[in-house]
């Protein structure tokens, strides 16, 4: 029986050494530098750029490729990093890219290679994960084309679409003003303006009686968008990746991060253009100002010289807007449901106050703080410690996995706003969420929050939708489930980008052993944490001489003391503001009197600089 197991060891080395010399390797080279760009034609502002260009580039490979990307940190004034949303990163967990968790921050003036394999298929996107980097236009699509996708002999050509929020100010300015005692509430900054590819007001050239395979994509950081195009219906065909079984839908619910590939058939006819419309969720704006334009208006142009009429909103975004439900989709694999999880975990998203009277995220009372050390180099430094939880320090929330463990997370939602929840390195299954989509998912809100309960579950899915980004709606909850197969570091996260700032994540460390054996962290990432100030061993404090003393590591600020509310904070605020503004007009008018009476020692008055009065 060794030798059999041996043998079968060495089959499988070598076909993977055959697929892998089979694979050609795609190759970019990255500069990332400041540009200029006005993309909604209201402002111009500086955007992050690659190669002096701004949109980025789109990355194209084929499924089986090895994929490389050089990056030099043009910014100069920036650390930055590229995770590639959605890609699985077997056995190269160090290639996912966000920093403090499986690598360093990339300072000025300093380049990364990223090299892994691409052995998936799909639409996908990628993005700066360094702070609050990619709103600030570090963003794109990736798409891995698949010659053996079920649906190919069904469409004529593809389009990628993206869609995103849009800040006129830098991240660097609108951030400090978020999380700060003067918003307890935690109100998340409202966008500007919406774009479509980039851009507004764009045309997507079309010929009657063609299929097309359109790629959606929300690279937003904030804003879920509803979409439709008007007069035309469409088969969903991918979710994140995973090919569905064909769904007849006519709007969509995207929230940032999401991605859907559908099959839009043209009419037979040149008489008009019709609108591609997308709709801003306002449910998640806490304030609209009236200059704000929620929903856009691009074109399927069937015809040039045709009208481009305008899409006519009327309609009220809770009520009327009804989007196909995703975790009704079908897996064109049909993988069954995962069953008898092995490890249940339960959390419960809220959002609160800590004693800065500032608004933070938490999972089960936890908001996330980065380690001083990323937490794979934890891993890679500690040993036969790699399985205690402890070292990886208590505000990273690191939860350990064992391989092929079935895991299932139950997602219960305190708050009244929905957060589209993202799992690094995995799918996941869609097993129960409450409520649906459509007018009940953000009606529900009006109540008290509902908590899963097992004993009222519904009849679970036989083959249930996968993708790597899902929604909570507000104070409802949902469950998933995935297998840990694939040894490495992963966060757990809402991809509203403002949350994530705020602490809205976790750890898995999955087989932490086995990430020992089988990651070979390159030289150059470990000098990118020397240039970086960073330490590259030890635990979540960085002490390597004792991994479970986390003396000194960064911390959650305490609690607020009992008693104290955000609407506490807000008067307290204001009233003592009032009280400065007030001492300051009794200060100014008392001065105001002595320059008109006062006089110095010689008789005369003057000012600082001695001219008289």
């Amino acid at each position: 029986m060794p030798f059999l197991n041996r043998l079968f060891i060495w089959l499988g080395a070598a076909v993977v050494f055959a697929l892998q010399c089979q694979a050609k390797t795609v190759t970019y080279d990255f500069n990332v530098t400041w540009v200029n760009a006005n993309p909604d034609g209201l402002y111009e502002r500086k955007v992050v750029g690659i190669n002096g260009q701004w949109p980025l580039p789109v990355i194209e490979v084929e499924k089986g490729d090895r994929l490389v990307v050089n990056m030099y940190n043009g910014l100069g004034d920036k650390s930055t990093s590229i995770h590639f949303h959605g890609m699985y990163h077997f056995n190269t967990t160090d290639m996912d890219g966000p920093s403090m968790v499986t690598q360093c921050p990339v300072a000025p003036g300093q380049s990364i290679t990223y090299d892994f394999m691409v052995n998936q298929n799909g639409t996908y996107w990628y993005h700066c994960h360094t702070d609050n980097c990619y709103p600030d236009g570090y963003r794109q699509a990736l798409i891995v084309h698949d010659k053996d996708a079920y649906f190919n002999d069904m469409y004529d050509e593809e389009h990628v679409i993206t869609i995103s929020d849009w800040y006129h100010d830098l991240m660097e300015d609108i951030e400090p003003h978020f999380i700060t005692l003067a918003n307890p509430t935690g109100a998340e900054p409202v966008p500007n303006s919406f774009l479509f590819n980039d851009t507004t007001g764009l045309n997507i050239p079309v010929e009657p009686g063609k299929t097309y395979l359109l790629r959606l994509i929300n690279i937003g950081a904030f804003v879920a968008q509803y979409f439709y195009i008007e007069d035309h219906t469409f088969r969903i065909v991918e979710i994140d990746g995973i090919y569905t079984e064909p769904a007849e839908a006519d709007i969509l619910y995207i929230s940032a991060a999401q991605r859907y590939s559908i099959l839009v058939t043209m009419k037979n006819s040149t008489d008009k253009n019709y609108p591609i419309v997308t709709v801003a969720d306002s449910v998640l704006l806490d304030l609209i100002s009236p200059d704000l334009q929620l929903n856009q208006t691009n074109w399927l142009e069937y015809n040039h010289d045709a009208a481009h009429p305008e899409a006519v909103m009327t309609v009220d975004v809770c009520s009327d807007l009804n989007p196909f439900d995703d975790i009704t989709l079908v897996p064109h694999d049909k993988l069954p449901l995962y069953t008898n999880p092995d490890h249940k975990l339960e959390f419960t998203v809220t959002m609160d106050n800590l004693n800065d009277g500032a608004g933070y995220s938490f999972l089960n009372d936890i908001s996330y703080v980065r380690p001083k050390v990323p937490t794979l180099y934890s891993v890679m430094s500690s040993g036969s410690l790699a399985s205690n939880s402890t070292i990886y320090g208590e505000y990273t929330h690191p939860v350990i996995l064992e391989e092929n463990e079935i895991v299932e997370i139950v997602l219960n939602n305190a708050d009244t706003g929905s957060h589209p929840f993202h799992l690094h390195g995995h799918v996941f299954q869609l097993v129960e969420r409450y409520p649906s989509y459509g007018p009940t998912f953000y009606d529900h809100a009006t109540g008290d929050p509902v908590a899963y309960d097992a004993s009222n579950a519904s009849t679970l899915p036989d083959y249930p939708a996968r993708r790597d980004t899902f929604v909570v709606p507000p104070q409802g909850y949902f469950v998933i489930r995935f297998k840990a197969d694939n040894p490495g570091v992963w966060l757990f996260h809402c991809h509203i980008d403002w949350h994530l700032t705020q602490g809205l994540a976790m750890t898995f460390i999955e087989a932490p052993t086995l990430i020992q054996e089988r990651v070979k962290i390159p030289q150059q990432h470990y000098d990118i944490c020397a240039a970086a100030g960073v330490a590259h061993e030890g635990n979540a404090a960085g002490n390597t001489a004792d991994f479970l003393d986390l003396t000194g590591q960064n911390e959650q600020l305490p609690w607020l003391p009992a008693g104290f509310t955000a609407k506490g904070i807000v008067a307290m605020v204001f009233s003592v503001v009032s009280a400065f503004l007030g001492m300051g007009f009794i200060t100014m008018y008392g001065i105001s009197d002595l320059k008109k009476g006062g006089q110095g020692q010689d008789g005369s008055s003057s000012d600082e600089n001695g001219a008289e009065y």
